[in-house]
């Protein structure tokens, strides 16, 4: 078969769109892990400078790569063309990577019934440099290019591994699900061809997202371009291309470290072609890629591992996690969440409904009449630890990362089935109530829209698996209502 996956975006295909290939004729190789993206964390200073200013994968610019796992008996061949899930992961746009992602995990999960797909992509200044001379002589959102660029690869090819292109269902987790809007959004809505019909979202982070040419995004480029010592060049960008891979590496991991605690420094940005406006204005304007169904999932206490444990003041924090928020807004954030416990998890409650639950409620209001939302509450419920559910191989090829995000890992079979499954379902189906397997617990899921309804997955106190619908809570629907109010300065 002939290949179609990127060139090495590298050199003079730095800061640009992936490129195809010289095709290569035969059969290749795929027998070892494809090298991730060079990697960082997110910030750790408790002050946003915004305001003012290892595993045994080793990491390379050559990273564009995607697997794929499929049924490969005859029971998955005798259902013809499989419905396909392409997963996206999350990590901030600064670290991911696909090779702890078993595709195999959710081919199981619905009882080989589905392809399963699982992409990389640039991340940090390598996939999201912003500002106007990236805009000139590059790609802006380099990163979000790649995952397209996949998107495409799926649309032409899958069906050489019996998968349904016309059955194609998006799912990521944080960045990854954040990565989702940006596909439904994309092309101010009238991507072509269609490259999916379903979406999930598993904790979707809506970080800020300016132009790129804003005040932020131009502060990035400069304090890129003099830490690489390009700043007397003729042409800045064009240094940057030339620069030592490591020495970029090295300017990556300062400037997302020095970056307010829990956000990266280098983000999506409006670019004005691939991404013509913010997110937010697009969901509400209904200018998005036509599916056909949502799911979206939301952690109980997504904010409890994203804020500074010394973190005193909300209203500070409010002033500090949005650098366009004036002492107005602070204070309005400050009287809307008081009385909500200490001021630490009043803290955490500000990130977690401002930058994830939120913008969840937002989306499914766009898709009103398809959409489904669910809750995974099992205690602590803190951002990444319903990932082990759906990808259970991340414990054992990853004790590690898997320790990150699960403190207390529930693995009560019949409680994961519950929960797994519904994703696969979902993909399969579109509905959530077509089962891949029955006998699972999960009762009736109703439509968000009917009476703002959504599936609660948690336990009892004996530790036996509890899953049932429930209302939203009204409480924490008024204080999105003040978020979405102020979707300008958050920049969403």
């Amino acid at each position: 078969m002939e290949s179609d996956m990127p060139q090495q975006p590298i050199k003079e295909l730095r800061f640009r769109a992936p490129q195809p290939p010289q095709a290569v004729i035969g059969v290749q190789q795929a027998t070892t892990l494809p090298d991730m993206c060079p990697q960082t964390g997110v910030g750790t200073s408790s002050i946003n400078p915004l305001r003012a200013r290892t595993i045994d994968v080793g990491t390379s610019e050559d990273c564009l790569t995607l697997s794929v796992s499929y049924p490969s008996n005859a029971d998955g061949a005798a259902k013809g063309l499989l419905p396909t899930i392409v997963w996206i992961y999350g990590g901030a746009y600064t670290n991911g990577f696909g090779s702890i992602y078993r595709g195999s995990d959710l081919v199981a999960q619905s009882n080989r019934g589905i392809v399963a797909i699982v992409i990389q992509y640039r991340l940090g200044l390598f996939g999201f440099l912003p500002g106007a001379a990236v805009k000139k002589n590059g790609n802006l959102n380099a990163g979000l290019l790649d995952q397209e660029f996949a998107l495409r690869w799926v649309n032409k090819y899958i069906s050489k591994f019996g998968g349904d292109p016309s059955k194609v269902t998006i799912w990521g987790e944080s960045a990854g699900a954040g990565s989702i809007v940006q596909h439904l959004v994309a092309n101010g809505g009238r991507t072509e061809p269609q490259l999916f019909r379903g979406a999930i979202t598993s904790s979707m982070a809506l970080i800020p997202q300016y132009n790129y040419d804003d005040r932020i995004p131009e502060l990035l480029y400069s304090e890129v371009v003099a830490n690489m010592n390009c700043t007397t060049a003729t042409d800045s960008l064009e240094c940057l291309r030339a620069a030592d891979v490591n020495e970029l590496q090295s300017v990556n991991l300062k400037m997302n470290a020095a970056a307010f605690v829990g956000m990266p420094a280098f983000l999506p940005v409006v670019d004005g072609q691939f991404i013509t406006q913010r997110p937010s204005q697009s969901l509400a304007q209904g200018k998005v890629n036509g599916f056909k169904a949502l799911l979206s999932i939301t952690n109980a206490f997504e904010g409890a591992s994203l804020v500074d444990p010394t973190s005193v003041n909300a209203t500070n924090y409010a002033l500090e996690l949005f650098p366009n928020f004036g002492p107005a807004q602070a204070d309005q954030v400050g009287i809307l969440y008081a009385g909500l416990g200490t001021q630490l998890f009043q803290s955490s409650a500000i990130v977690a409904e401002a930058i994830l639950i939120c913008p969840t409620y937002r989306l499914l209001r766009a898709f009103p009449g398809s959409a489904f939302k669910g809750e995974f509450a099992v205690s602590p419920a803190i951002h990444g630890m319903d990932v082990l559910s759906y990808f259970p191989s991340i414990r054992m090829d990853e004790p590690d990362l898997a320790a990150l995000v699960d403190p207390a890992p529930y693995t009560n079979p019949v409680f994961t089935d519950a929960f797994a499954q519904s994703f696969t379902s979902f993909a399969i189906s579109l509905d959530p109530n077509i089962k891949v397997d029955p006998t699972t617990i999960t009762p009736p899921w109703p439509q968000w829209h009917i009476a703002n309804s959504e599936m609660v997955f948690n336990k009892t106190e004996t530790d036996v698996p509890s899953v049932k619908a429930m209302k939203t809570d009204d409480v924490l629907l008024r204080r999105c209502q003040f978020w979405d109010s102020v979707t300008e300065l958050t920049a969403q």
